[in-house]
């Protein structure tokens, strides 16, 4: 490790715009991208924000440690889907509840009651071909402009890539699970 000084100047300059809402995406093959949304979820709701979550992949009964806190907290947490796609029994019937999933997030995204909406997993629906990605954009452009909206998942399309103002990708370097670690509760739910 090198060591550094600390900066002395303001590293950055405050931009002149107006405040509006903003797409996020948080994308890649590393861990922490269902993460990072949820601790935006939770800033916003500290901040006194409607929030509201859907997860495209999880199933609505689904219990895992986010579902138990948020529903403490008082921040909605809908799952639309039926689970690991390699786990279901009727694909169609998979796409068919991200179709209706969608038309849920869409209703929300377009009502301007929610200061934030996270789109969890979203990703894997529109790769899969079950949501069709320009009714995706068509209602990202039509949102409310104080609308902040953040998707994640996997080998986002690169038009969502395009339309959002912020875009991480998060790089797996190393994972315990690839080390005979099996996923923990706590840490992977």
């Amino acid at each position: 490790m090198q060591i550094e000084n600390p900066p002395s100047e303001k590293p950055y300059e405050k931009p002149e715009g107006e405040r509006r809402g903003v797409v996020i995406v948080n994308t890649g093959d590393g861990k922490g991208k269902s993460t990072a949304a949820f601790g935006l979820a939770l800033r916003a709701h500290g901040r006194g924000k409607a929030v509201k979550i859907y997860q495209f992949m999880k199933v609505p009964t689904a219990r895992f440690g986010e579902h138990r806190i948020f529903e403490q907290i008082g921040i909605p947490i809908e799952g639309l889907g039926d689970g690991f796609s390699w786990k279901s029994q009727d694909l169609e019937h998979s796409a068919q509840l991200a179709r209706d999933g969608w038309e849920k997030a869409k209703a929300s995204i377009l009502s301007g009651e929610y200061f934030l909406v996270v789109l969890d997993e979203i990703t894997y629906p529109l790769i899969y071909g079950w949501l069709p990605l320009e009714a995706v954009l068509e209602t990202l452009r039509a949102r409310p402009r104080e609308m902040h909206v953040v998707l994640t998942g996997r080998r986002c399309p690169p038009e969502i890539i395009e339309l959002a103002d912020t875009v991480t990708e998060m790089q797996m370097i190393k994972h315990a699970f690839k080390a005979g670690v099996p996923a923990q509760r706590g840490i992977e739910d």
